[in-house]
């Protein structure tokens, strides 16, 4: 009987130790937000505020600008999760229709922004750039193609796609938006590699890129194209030109080893050296400042959500939600690898800022759209990557 009421005491006790977990994990469920990937993002966005603040020597107002477009930048992702995953794929279609027709706005009355006509400034809005909602559009309606057909997907499927994806990349290469253009291209491809695609005609594709590159080089690239694919190869061709950022990055990068030189001791970045020290060049200020173990904490915060991300796509309770997480993910971890090897001198510069670290509202609003659909996949496929 003694062992009897001790088990039920257990038991009982058991469950009020329980009790305070299931009412925070209840708490979350209540406002449909994923705490991992939040702690993740603010711990990001607190580190890149961090690094600003230093790489606009102090700039105040500038840190300011950036602590609100996070701030919005939260609330968008937290709008965006409370609404269902098949709402987007309800919509897709819709919004994909309503994309290419504001990018071919854009060709027509776009404003030109350091040489790119990506931008729309309407009367009484503030300007923004709406290639970078097809970041999150084009996989979405891939994903809503794909996700109800056969897997691994035929080659009409393929074909439907490709065509899906290649139509809005062709009018923001229109708009001299090389980067934008790569990102959107590749968050298609990513779905349609998730989805099985078989991997001789990936190897195929690739051997088709790699025979066009030439024709693409001497026929349709453009002059500054061209300069940045060389210098690539060799900076020293153009040191004070298309070559001077990558020149001074290295320089920066190599100046601050492995403990760096100190918070707000960068001599590239504070002497002005490195020209988009504060954007896409912002990762050369950290590694000089703060040297490789600077940019291992980096790399950890970032390893940190895109482990969370992929978790939710493993997650998704439905082949649409798998696909658009997985590729939502991957085209995340492209930005930063295209990045970082862009300022080490391991890729061609094409322009793409470091995600949540670079200045510029706009680019951190839209990222957090795509966090908003990794909530909403999570907090609405059935929680089982909570659990």
């Amino acid at each position: 009987m003694t062992s009897l009421t001790n088990s039920r005491d257990f038991v009982r006790q058991s469950k009020l130790d329980l009790a305070p977990q299931r009412r925070i994990s209840g708490f979350w469920q209540v406002i449909r937000i994923d705490p991992v990937l939040l702690l993740g993002l603010l711990l990001l966005c607190l580190y890149g505020l961090f690094i600003l603040y230093s790489a606009t020597d102090g700039d105040v107002e500038t840190v300011r600008r950036q602590a609100i477009a996070m701030c919005v930048g939260f609330g968008v992702m937290a709008g965006m999760a409370q609404l269902n995953i098949q709402f987007y794929r309800r919509w897709a279609p819709s919004a994909y229709v309503a994309g290419l027709v504001v990018l071919g706005l854009v060709l027509l009355i776009g404003v030109d922004k350091n040489g790119a006509r990506s931008w729309l400034d309407l009367p009484g809005l503030p300007s923004f750039q709406p290639s970078e909602l097809l970041k999150f559009i084009v996989p979405m309606l891939v994903a809503w193609y794909l996700g109800s057909r056969p897997m691994p997907p035929s080659f009409k499927h393929i074909f439907w796609a490709g065509l899906i994806t290649l139509i809005p990349a062709g009018l923001i290469i229109l708009q001299n938006d090389t980067g934008t253009a790569l990102m959107v291209t590749m968050s298609g491809i990513f779905v349609l590699l998730l989805a099985g695609l078989r991997w001789r005609i990936v190897f195929a594709g690739l051997v088709a890129a790699i025979i066009a590159s030439p024709v693409w080089y001497l026929f349709l690239a453009l002059p500054h194209q061209k300069n940045r694919i060389l210098t690539f190869f060799d900076p020293y061709l153009d040191p004070t030109g298309a070559g001077y950022n990558i020149i001074q990055s290295q320089i920066a990068i190599g100046s601050g080893g492995l403990y760096g030189k100190g918070y707000g001791n960068g001599a590239q970045s504070h002497l002005d050296f490195i020209p988009e020290s504060n954007t896409d060049f912002i990762l050369a200020v950290l590694a000089e400042e703060f040297g490789l173990l600077g940019v291992l904490l980096l790399v950890a915060l970032y390893l940190f959500v895109i482990i969370r991300g992929a978790n939710i796509a493993l997650n998704a309770a439905d082949m649409f939600g798998r696909l658009l997480a997985g590729s939502l993910t991957l085209t995340f971890f492209l930005y930063l690898f295209v990045n970082m090897g862009m300022v080490t001198g391991l890729l061609p510069v094409i322009g793409l800022p470091l995600p949540l670290i670079s200045r510029g509202g706009t680019a951190v609003v839209t990222l957090f759209i795509g966090f908003g659909l990794l909530m909403s996949i999570q907090m609405r496929s059935g929680g089982r990557s909570a659990r």
